[in-house]
């Protein structure tokens, strides 16, 4: 009997520390499609699952709590033909904030040219070496995306890897027929993403999500004031970038994901940072600066 407890912990701890990278949660919306068979979306739907969460996209170990937590929804706008399909695809990645039950957005973004084709019950595939098909390779184009943050958040330039397979998944779609992989086809795409994230003009950037999580938030609520200037360091880091080209996609990238979350840090902060931080982002997120005037009419820290 010993001896089977035994076995069966010793396959429960392999199970667990060989977990999959992802838990994402999938949703497929057909809402908008006239049909009166909406099974096929269902069997999308939980084929899409299983592609995300049952692959593994890294040779790291990870234990189930380390799971990235994410968000893929697909927004179903037309049926082409039986098994083509146009719409959008909205994906969002969180990361746990150290000593906290908080959990700091990392990736929200809108990809709104996505049209792919899914056959009912056939298995998805793909291969980094070459376009397969429309569907898995948006997919693990964004799962690479999502792994990619979430590494450069715990080591200086550590999504480097997945950024990398990004950009090679961008380069295999070329000549695909759908949208988002070009580079003429907008100046705020799959191309671009994966181009300004191994760009070396925007190393920056690399550094800001570093010192910006693993100096600042995690650990804001044990010292939050050297956690708030880490992070105002880190933000000030991205002027360079926004100097350079004021456009850059990587900076909408990042403050479409945390804009809120600055104005929310900031809301106790001393005068002085307050003022400093929304001078910064005032020249760097332009787009934003009425939102971040909510900054300086919170109520004020101690100093």
């Amino acid at each position: 009997m010993k001896k089977i407890i035994l076995y069966l912990l010793v396959i429960g701890f392999a199970v667990n520390v060989n977990a999959q990278e992802l838990l994402c949660n999938i949703r497929v919306n057909s809402s908008q499609v006239q049909t009166s068979d909406r099974k096929v979306f269902q069997t999308m739907q939980t084929a899409i699952y299983e592609f995300v969460n049952n692959k593994k996209w890294t040779t790291t170990n990870v234990q189930n709590e380390e799971r990235i937590e994410c968000t893929i929804m697909i927004n179903i706008s037309k049926q082409i033909s039986n098994d083509e399909f146009e719409g959008s695809i909205q994906i969002q990645s969180t990361r746990p904030i150290f000593g906290t039950s908080y959990k700091s957005t990392l990736f929200n973004y809108l990809d709104n040219n996505f049209r792919f084709k899914y056959v009912e019950y056939q298995s998805l595939e793909f291969s980094d070496a070459t376009h397969m098909s429309n569907l898995t390779s948006v997919l693990a184009f964004y799962v690479n995306i999502i792994l990619g943050l979430d590494y450069a958040t715990f080591s200086e330039e550590g999504g480097n890897e997945y950024f990398n397979i990004a950009q090679r998944i961008v380069s295999n779609a070329q000549n695909a027929p759908e949208p988002g992989w070009k580079a003429f086809e907008s100046d705020k795409n799959r191309y671009w993403l994966a181009e300004d994230l191994m760009d070396s003009r925007y190393s920056d950037f690399h550094m800001c999500m570093y010192r910006y999580h693993r100096s600042g938030l995690d650990k804001l609520a044990e010292e939050p004031d050297d956690a708030r200037y880490e992070i105002t360091e880190s933000i000030e880091s991205l002027k360079s970038i926004y100097r350079n080209n004021p456009s850059a996609f990587i900076l909408k990238v990042f403050f479409d994901a945390k804009s809120d979350e600055i104005i929310n840090i900031y809301s106790e902060a001393f005068p002085n940072e307050k003022a400093r931080i929304v001078k910064t982002l005032a020249e760097i997120d332009p787009a934003n600066s009425s939102d971040y005037q909510a900054i300086t009419q919170s109520s004020e820290g101690g100093r």
